[in-house]
């Protein structure tokens, strides 16, 4: 049976011959933006030429936060800067006001029902917000220019003084976004696949004085105390009992499942290094999918946690983004049988045929970023939650501009 790594290896060369039939004509393979053909297969379909990544799936043609975040990270990988810096542009100039420093980014951009591109939803996402902190920030480091950093600082400011709050009985929190979170009668919504533990490493880091540190530790909290049958929901409620104590509830909007955002959350799990404090009880918490994929043969589109009734089948990404959990969990056999329908259903999106028909499916394609590129070694998260990209080691920083 190929090893994890051959069949990365093996559905990049695919995708290469498939997309990018110049690719290996690059003249310094190590150096150049050409190393990682998944993502310049994603910035071929997904990324415009001003910057914008397009989620043609909604009538508003959109493109949110989080898509402009999860980019720039992509970009870094993919050793990236040219797109790394219109990602960025784009993002403070539409999403922001052009001022990172009084605004945050609202989540969501795209056509009105008059026929105007604007920004259609002022509100924050705290998930992108960190995301976009931790690119620039670590593209500060790689590519040794102290502008990213000076942005990411502003953002981060921002980020602590209108997303967090102080939960009775829990302490400090990050919420989903800057309004409409915190509602009345002590009550707070949560989204646990808001809080990536490696991001949430790096910015302890750098920014020691910060809430960063105690919303790991109280992630860990949520994640043990919210979780019913092994899985996860979307969303969590948090209702304070006291002025000194409280605790997780069903969410009084979303309810008990867990589907589209709860799948990031056995991803960040697989991606948090197996070092980290919280490592092994995020993975002791989180086995019902495990048991859910071995049972039907494919991760379920939506699961009640509370009763652990699995509906639906998911997409391509549900598998993809639970690669590296599998991985983390010594299961090479549902690591190996989801990558290979990973690999199959990619490729079948991608046809010539298929392309005429749709754009290819963005939320599967950003899962299956995450995941392969960490599963082919592109980037490793460290202990402290430094990004570790392939190129690190072989390109000078004066090679990367």
């Amino acid at each position: 049976m190929p090893s994890i790594g051959a069949r990365a290896r093996r559905l990049a060369s695919a995708l290469t011959c498939l997309l990018l039939p110049g690719l290996a004509a690059a003249q310094d393979q190590h150096c150049t933006a050409d190393t990682w053909p998944l993502w310049q297969t994603f910035r071929t379909h997904f990324v415009q030429p001003d910057g914008r990544v397009l989620d043609a799936s909604t009538p508003q043609q959109h493109s949110s936060s989080e898509g402009q975040s999860y980019a720039m990270f992509f970009a870094l990988v993919g050793n990236d800067r040219a797109s790394f810096d219109k990602l960025w542009r784009w993002a403070r100039d539409n999403l922001a006001g052009g001022d990172i420093a009084a605004n945050l980014p609202g989540w969501w951009w795209g056509l009105d029902d008059k026929g105007t591109w604007r920004l259609l939803d002022r509100n924050s996402a705290s998930d992108a917000d960190l995301w976009f902190a931790y690119a620039l920030f670590e593209a500060a480091r790689l590519w040794q220019d102290p502008h990213y950093a000076a942005d990411a600082r502003a953002l981060l400011a921002n980020v602590a003084k209108r997303e967090v709050a102080e939960l009775p009985g829990l302490g400090t929190m990050l919420l989903p976004g800057f309004d409409s979170f915190a509602k009345p009668d002590h009550y707070w919504q949560l989204n646990p696949s808001y809080l990536p533990i490696p991001v949430l490493r790096r910015l302890q880091q750098l920014d020691p004085q910060g809430p960063w540190q105690a919303i790991a530790r109280n992630t860990g909290s949520l994640i043990k105390a919210s979780n019913a049958n092994g899985f996860v929901a979307d969303w969590v409620g948090y209702r304070g009992t006291s002025p000194n104590s409280g605790m997780f509830v069903i969410d009084q909007g979303k309810g008990e499942i867990g589907s589209y955002d709860a799948i990031r959350t056995y991803l960040w799990a697989g991606l948090t290094p197996a070092t980290d404090p919280q490592a092994k009880a995020l993975l002791d918490s989180l086995q019902g999918m495990s048991r859910a994929v071995a049972s039907q043969g494919t991760p379920p589109e939506k699961v009640d946690m509370r009763s652990g009734a699995l509906h639906g089948t998911g997409p391509f990404g549900f598998s993809a983004a639970l690669l590296p959990y599998f991985k983390a969990l010594k299961q090479p056999y549902l690591l190996d049988q989801q990558q290979a329908r990973v690999e199959q259903l990619m490729a079948a999106s991608l046809t010539a045929e298929a392309l005429k028909q749709r754009q290819p499916p963005y939320y599967d394609f950003v899962l299956s970023l995450f995941a392969l590129g960490h599963l082919d070694r592109h980037y490793q998260f460290l202990a402290d939650g430094k990004l570790q990209p392939s190129w690190e080691s072989t390109c000078p920083p004066a090679a990367t501009r």
